[in-house]
C-alpha cells in the first residue's frame, strides 16, 4: 500500500485515532493548494532501560504551537495532549524507534483569508537515517534559502520544503548525497533538511540564526559542546571559508549526526572518526536512547 503505513497502521487525526488507509482530508484544503501548513519531524527510541522515549517531546510541540502562531493558524492544542497522544499512537502501532510527523493544515479555503479553524494529524513510521549512515559528498546548491523579509523563516511550514526538494533533487541528479544551501548574502545557511557545522583548529562554528531553521537538534549539539568544553562560534561564513575547514557535518532530527566526505572538489582532511563530529555523533545517539555514556 505505502512505504509509511498499511491497512492497520493507525493515526491521530483531530482527537480520534483512525485507520490511515479511512483517514480522509478535503482536498479543498489551503494547505492542499498553496502549503499553507506546519510540521514537525520528531523521533521516538527505545532506551537502554526498554521504555519509549520521544527525544526533546516538550520543545517539538512548542515549536509547532509557534510555527503555526507565526503563520496565522488557528492553534488549539496543548503540548501535554499532543504528547500523550504521539505515546499512544506510537502504542497502538507497535513502535519504538520511530519518526514522528505531527501537521497542522488547513481548512477547505480557495482565499487568502484567514481560517477559523485549523486540523492536525499525528502519524508514525519505522524509517533509518534520513542521509543514511555514510559521509556525504556535498554539492553547493545553486537554490539559495527563502528571503527571511518574504517568509517567517523561523516557522517549520510544510511551503518551504518546496526549496528543499528542488535543492536535494538537483544534488543528487548531479551524482551528489546532498545539497548545501546558501542564502541570499552568499553565506551558508544550511542543508534541505538540515543544519550544519563545521570544525576547525579544535573549534566548532555554526550558520547564525536569521536565514535558517534553528534546529533542535542544532540546539542539541550546541549544549552538547558546551557540555564538553568545547568552543563553538556561530557566525556567518561563505562556501569558501568552509572549503578550508578540518571537517563538517549536518545534524537534524530525521539525519541526527553525519558527517562530510567533500564539498564540491573539496575534501576535508581530518578523518571523520577523529573529528569532533564524529565525537558528537556518538554522545548524541547515547542521549536519545539514555545510553548513559559519559560526556568526555
Amino acid at each position: 500500500m505505502s512505504t509509511y503505513y498499511n491497512q492497520n497502521t493507525i493515526l491521530y487525526y483531530n482527537g480520534e485515532y483512525l485507520k490511515a488507509a479511512d483517514a480522509r482530508i478535503d482536498l479543498y484544503s489551503q494547505t492542499f493548494h498553496y502549503g499553507y501548513g506546519v510540521f514537525e519531524g520528531i523521533r521516538s527510541y527505545r532506551t537502554e532501560s526498554g521504555d519509549t522515549k520521544i527525544f526533546k517531546a516538550v520543545e517539538h510541540y512548542d515549536r509547532l504551537r509557534a510555527s503555526a502562531e507565526a503563520l496565522n493558524m488557528p492553534y488549539h492544542w496543548s503540548a501535554e495532549e499532543l504528547i500523550d497522544a504521539t505515546y499512544e499512537v506510537l502504542k497502538q502501532n507497535n513502535l519504538q524507534n520511530a519518526y514522528i510527523r505531527p501537521l497542522v493544515f488547513a481548512p477547505a479555503n480557495m482565499g487568502f483569508n484567514k481560517n477559523t479553524e485549523s486540523h492536525i494529524v499525528i502519524a508514525v513510521w519505522e524509517m533509518g537515517l534520513f542521509l543514511g549512515e555514510k559521509n556525504l559528498r556535498v554539492m553547493t546548491s545553486p537554490w539559495q534559502r527563502p528571503n527571511p523579509l518574504g517568509f517567517k523563516i523561523h516557522a517549520k511550514a510544510t511551503g518551504h520544503y518546496v526549496n528543499s526538494i528542488l535543492a536535494s533533487q538537483d544534488a543528487k541528479a548531479k551524482g551528489f548525497d546532498e545539497a548545501l544551501l546558501i542564502d541570499m548574502n552568499g553565506h551558508v545557511a544550511e542543508g534541505p533538511g538540515a543544519n550544519m557545522f563545521y570544525e576547525k583548529d579544535g573549534v566548532v562554528y555554526t550558520p547564525s540564526l536569521g536565514n535558517i531553521l534553528p534546529g533542535i537538534t542544532r540546539a542539541t549539539v550546541i549544549e552538547l559542546c558546551e557540555e564538553l568544553g568545547i568552543e563553538l562560534v556561530e557566525k556567518h561564513f561563505t562556501p569558501a571559508e568552509l572549503k578550508t575547514a578540518d571537517s563538517a557535518f549536518f545534524c537534524g532530527t530525521a539525519a541526527e549526526v553525519v558527517g562530510f566526505e567533500s564539498l564540491d572538489d573539496y575534501t576535508f582532511p581530518q578523518p571523520w572518526e577523529n573529528s569532533i563530529g564524529k565525537k558528537l555523533q556518538k554522545i548524541y545517539k547515547a542521549k536519545v536512547t539514555e545510553a548513559g555514556v559519559a560526556v568526555s
